[in-house]
């Protein structure tokens, strides 16, 4: 780690380049800039950062990131930027093994990054005073310059072309100084202490190191630790346990007992699970009628979320019978049958829950939270399989958490590679013979999907000539109909336009750029 001289400086010039590339723009190519001088500013300053394996994969993923905000620029690029950038650097500035203790490092940063960075500041002010040898140059320097300016004066008032030359110059330094004023704006200035507040946050480092020791003090593998009464009795688990056993959950046979008591409890609900997934599969599987509408809205909307929560439910059951020295009892193999048992039949309601997204897509076509059961189905597989591994290898909750949210992460980015609502808006209208399309949601998509809507602009006239004329003339600025889809496509297609021309090429990235050239090219066509 290099000194707070440097690390004030790094500080300083983040600020200036944070409010120049962000001051009235989008999130685009100026996030990019300001990402590669973090990135570099963290890996010159700390020589850990440049070794650390996790920093590296971390890094790796914020850089895919960044490349689709360039490409897609869509929201989630923007929040898989954030997320990985924070990480990358919490990595890098602390030890860490876990995602949460890192993310917790660096919610811990941005809460004290008002104190890091005057702490830093005074300490490099200190420093420079006493360096200040060039403030007697300026002192010998003031005589000089006042006589330089005052037979400048002279002679500009004796020589018409020095004059001529004097007022050119006034006038230039007078626009420059304008434009100075306005350029450093109040806006600006508040962006520079807003960027001064980041780059602290992500560049300076914390003496403490409570949360990396206590990231570091846990361990992947379970140990089987002799636990002394006044301790067990002051363990809420065993005090849950202990409500329905009584003394059977204490003294020599307690472990016996609990294993008799866990086998029981999975085989009932095995037992029950399996009654569910016959149906399901007779119902979901192999007899699913999608004529019936109403069928199909209950299936999800009233079946999904409840299916879900009750799979997050059965993996806390697992946990809370492998939550100790049980699993170091030599007679628990049919207690982990059950388990694995009970985690096989959770992931086939996951496949249920799946076709039931399924078929509600195709009756539907794609939406937002549609697509979001697909990618929660996703982790809570990921989710059971952890599960599974930790029974079998004896791992530890903190292995657990730590597994399933560097999951989460590569999901994460691996979700940001794709502009979902291009693939929603090209989906849906693939479909529209077969779908009974929801206009007004494709219409209020991002920008990327005009192309699409223009090319069945068609479509959408008819689907307007079809439609009874209900006005509603307070929701668009342009005073048209909700039902007036071709108005609003048009009206969409004109703020975009405008927007893009309060920007600069900070704000470039190809989603928009694709757009503006399909724009342009509709309007030489026509």
């Amino acid at each position: 780690m290099q000194n707070n001289s440097t690390a004030i400086r790094w500080v300083l010039a983040g600020g200036v380049l944070f409010s120049l590339v962000f001051f009235h723009e989008k999130l685009a190519l100026n996030l990019v800039l300001f990402d590669l001088f973090i990135l570099a500013a963290l890996f010159l300053q700390y020589a850990e950062a440049r070794q650390n394996a996790e920093v590296r994969w971390f890094a790796l993923g914020h850089l895919t990131s960044l490349a689709m905000l360039v490409l897609h620029n869509t929201v989630l690029s923007v929040f898989a930027c954030v997320i990985t950038l924070a990480l990358t650097v919490a990595y890098g500035l602390y030890l860490h093994r876990s995602p949460w203790y890192a993310g917790a490092s660096g919610i811990a940063n941005i809460f004290v990054s008002p104190y890091l960075f005057f702490r830093d500041l005074f300490s490099y002010r200190k420093r420079e005073k006493r360096k200040r040898k060039w403030t007697k140059l300026i002192r010998f320097a003031i005589l000089p310059v006042f006589l330089l300016v005052f037979f400048f004066g002279i002679y500009s008032l004796g020589n018409s072309a020095l004059n001529q030359f004097t007022e050119k110059l006034l006038h230039k330094l007078a626009q420059a100084l304008e434009r100075f004023i306005n350029t450093f704006s109040w806006g600006r200035f508040l962006l520079l202490l807003l960027g001064l507040m980041v780059s602290s946050a992500l560049l300076l480092k914390r003496h403490s190191h409570y949360l990396s020791e206590k990231d570091l003090a846990h361990d992947d593998d379970l140990q089987r630790k002799r636990i002394t009464w006044a301790v067990r009795s002051h363990n809420p688990f065993y005090n849950l346990v202990a409500t329905f056993m009584g003394k059977l959950a204490t003294g020599m046979m307690a472990l016996k007992n609990e294993n008799a008591t866990g086998l029981i409890s999975l085989l009932l609900l095995n037992a029950l699970l399996l009654v569910v997934n016959i149906l399901d599969l007779n119902y979901i599987w192999f007899n699913y009628d999608p004529s019936k509408e109403q069928a199909t809205y209950r299936l999800v909307h009233e079946g999904t979320y409840v299916l879900i929560f009750s799979i997050m439910m059965a993996m806390l059951v697992v946990l809370f019978f492998f939550k100790g020295n049980l699993n170091f009892y030599n007679r628990n193999k049919w207690l982990k049958y059950g388990a694995y048992c009970w985690i096989i039949q959770n992931t086939f309601l996951v496949a249920s829950v799946f076709m039931r997204d399924f078929y509600y897509i195709q009756r539907y076509g794609l939406a937002y939270k549609r697509l979001g059961v697909l990618f929660f189905l996703l982790m809570v597989l990921i989710g059971l399989i952890s599960v599974a591994l930790k029974v079998k290898n004896r791992k530890t909750n903190y292995y657990l958490l730590r597994v399933n949210a560097m999951a989460a992460i590569i999901v994460l980015v691996m979700a940001s590679t794709v502009h979902w609502d291009e693939l929603i808006a090209g989906y849906n209208l693939s479909r529209k013979d077969k779908l009974d399309l929801d206009v007004p949601f494709l219409l209020a998509l991002s920008d990327k999907t005009i192309p699409l809507l223009e090319k069945n602009i068609a479509f959408l006239q008819q689907l307007e000539d079809k439609a009874p004329p209900k006005v509603e003339r307070d929701f668009y600025d342009a005073g048209s109909c909700n039902s007036c889809y071709v108005e609003q496509l048009k009206y969409k297609e004109k703020q975009f336009l405008k927007k893009q021309s309060a920007y600069s090429w900070l704000s470039w990235n190809y989603a928009d750029n694709y757009v503006k050239r399909y724009l342009a090219y509709l309007s030489t066509s026509h």
